[in-house]
């Protein structure tokens, strides 16, 4: 069980009802972590499947509880480290999580989604250089199977530390690997958009639109970008669409608020 965490999407439920990118990476094992023939490592490991579950039925208490169980039984298990940290992060225990993250990427250090997983959560918490550092250890894991997630999870945080050039090669290499992967196709936008460079930042919102998706943040980009190209009839068409999509959405009513048509 490898669980891989997505930065820009909420899916800390879909990740623990086994919904995750499928981040399994094939390593050999350091002395620290678990031997996943030790008796005590299968207690772990049913005990960490069973707090997925219950996570994911929103018992949280019982899943602390047998995720603690599954620690005490093998406290070199990285993926009980890794979900309790999703479970500490869930409730706002920020500290816990970290420790948990961090002692995951310890017990792993060459593991795509461990790294991962550590730096998406120190981006989180707006330590965009430290994240950084782990991003580019997932990456460089050659058995790790979803390095878009952490190409697209490391140009998104770039984006928030300023750093647009990094976010640019980062996204450039996740589309490289991954044409259609939406949210990159998102953030590129977004980094053009901030560039001044509307007319690619248009191309890259279409594109985003051509493999089906639709967002609040996007149709409120899309409509920036022909506002800054002159294009009032899109730009309108964008507002009436994001209107009626996510009428409630934090993005809607900041155009209601501005009297926005």
């Amino acid at each position: 069980m490898r669980l891989d965490r997505i930065l820009f999407v909420g899916l800390i439920l879909a990740l623990l009802a086994g919904c995750a990118t499928g981040s399994g990476s094939a390593r050999s094992r350091p002395a620290a972590e678990s031997n996943p023939e030790n008796p005590k490592t299968k207690a772990a490991a049913l005990y960490t499947d069973l707090g997925q579950k219950y996570m994911a039925q929103g018992k949280l208490e019982v899943a602390l509880e047998n995720l603690n169980k599954a620690l005490a039984a093998d406290n070199n298990h990285a993926d009980a480290h890794t979900v309790i940290a999703l479970l500490y992060e869930r409730i706002g225990d920020n500290a816990k999580a970290e420790e948990h993250y961090r002692r995951a990427a310890q017990l792993v250090p060459k593991s795509g989604s461990e790294n991962n997983n550590y730096g998406a959560f120190l981006c989180k918490l707006g330590r965009f250089d430290e994240s950084a550092v782990y991003f580019e250890r997932a990456v460089s894991d050659p058995f790790y199977k979803t390095p878009v997630v952490a190409l697209t999870n490391s140009g998104t945080c770039a984006i928030k530390g300023g750093k647009l050039d990094v976010a640019e090669r980062d996204l450039r290499a996740a589309l490289g690997r991954a044409p259609d992967n939406s949210e990159a196709l998102f953030q590129m936008a977004t980094v053009l958009y901030r560039r001044d460079d509307f007319f690619r930042a248009r191309a890259f919102i279409q594109r985003y639109e051509a493999v089906g998706q639709s967002s609040a943040d996007a149709l409120l980009l899309g409509r920036n970008i022909e506002l800054r190209l002159g294009n009032g009839d899109a730009a309108r068409e964008y507002t009436r669409r994001l209107r009626g999509q996510f009428p409630e959405s934090e993005q809607a009513r900041s155009l209601d608020a501005s009297g926005s048509r």
